[in-house]
């Protein structure tokens, strides 16, 4: 299945293949979120490369530590009509927990841009029943994260982001 469970193109499942094995995993995490960031960049916020696999938005979430903004292109799951979204700490299946979840830990007011627009959300770590709903609709909409958890000891991180009334939302999304 593809996402929005629709049967996946013979493309898209090769990228699943592809994105399961231990040499993406190392690769990866390198070259995407700086091609993702060039060219979200030189499209005014309405691209993300590799939202053509699977959606993407770029977070903008504040350090753990410094409190500085940090931006990060990452795949999500969005939840339709709630306006919600789903975000998989996957790391690529890499033992660490990958540093965003962390900074939403620490500062879960953050902005997304999504589809050219700056969203002010608020990121809830999900737990129990609404964790395991949402992982169970995240190995519906993207496989892979089934054989990335399974390399490693750790439980991949849900965050669900929901707008927030108090920031920007709806207009052009900035350079992040």
């Amino acid at each position: 299945m593809k996402p929005g469970g629709t049967k996946a193109a013979p493309g898209v499942r090769l990228m699943q293949k592809v994105s399961s094995t231990r040499a993406f995993a190392k690769v990866a995490p390198h070259l995407v979120p700086a091609m993702d960031r060039a060219v979200h960049r030189l499209t005014r916020g309405r691209v993300i490369l590799s939202a053509q696999m699977l959606p993407g938005a770029i977070l903008t979430a504040r350090g753990a530590k410094s409190g500085l903004p940090r931006t990060t292109p990452l795949a999500c799951m969005p939840e339709g009509a709630s306006g919600t979204w789903v975000l998989i700490g996957s790391n690529f299946g890499r033992p660490g927990h990958p540093a965003w979840t962390g900074n939403l830990l620490a500062h879960p007011d953050a902005e997304i841009s999504w589809k050219g627009r700056t969203i002010a959300v608020r990121a809830r770590l999900l737990q129990g029943e609404e964790r395991a709903a949402a992982w169970r609709a995240a190995l519906d909409f993207w496989p892979p994260y089934a054989t990335y958890q399974s390399r490693i000891e750790r439980e991949i991180r849900l965050f669900r982001l929901e707008p927030r009334p108090d920031g920007p939302s709806g207009g052009p999304a900035s350079g992040t």
